[in-house]
């Protein structure tokens, strides 16, 4: 493997990151391109993609579990609003809820509302990971279409 792929597939996880934390950002393009162009087998991609965004969504969870500790300080990313929206949605719902937290604008505050709400790591990991990994199969499957 050369050393431009390394570095794709390191923009690759890092936006992939990036787009799981309460940072705007966005990872499907990226992944699709990279699919189109081959940069890497699909597996290998997909598996970058994958742990990138999970490991992002854990940080929200992370911050959601000290949300007490880091609310009121000037960088914190979500205002109190948002906060208890989030906290109410997760609450009525629950863990199942978590299988949207591949959605944009409402997944990265249910990742949040798991750690606030002090959802296990264990179960947060599985629902979140087949809520990412099956987001991101879509993506290549569309991209796979796109070659064909």
């Amino acid at each position: 493997m050369l050393a431009s792929d390394l570095l794709g597939l390191g923009g690759l996880f890092s936006a992939a990151f990036l787009a799981a934390t309460l940072v705007p950002a966005q990872s499907e393009a990226l992944l699709a391109a990279m699919v189109v162009g081959a940069v890497a087998s699909v597996p290998v991609l997909l598996a970058v993609a994958a742990v990138g965004n999970i490991l992002g969504s854990c940080v929200n969870w992370w911050i959601g579990v000290q949300v007490d500790r880091f609310r009121g300080r000037r960088w914190f990313p979500v205002s109190d609003k948002a906060l208890a929206q989030a906290r109410e949605t997760y609450s009525r719902w629950g863990w199942p809820s978590l299988l949207l937290s591949w959605m944009p604008v409402i997944g990265d505050p249910l990742t949040l509302a798991a750690g606030i709400l002090k959802e296990p790591l264990w179960r947060f990991l599985i629902v979140v990971g087949i809520a990412k990994v099956g987001r991101y199969i879509a993506v290549i499957a569309l991209a796979e279409q796109f070659i064909s």
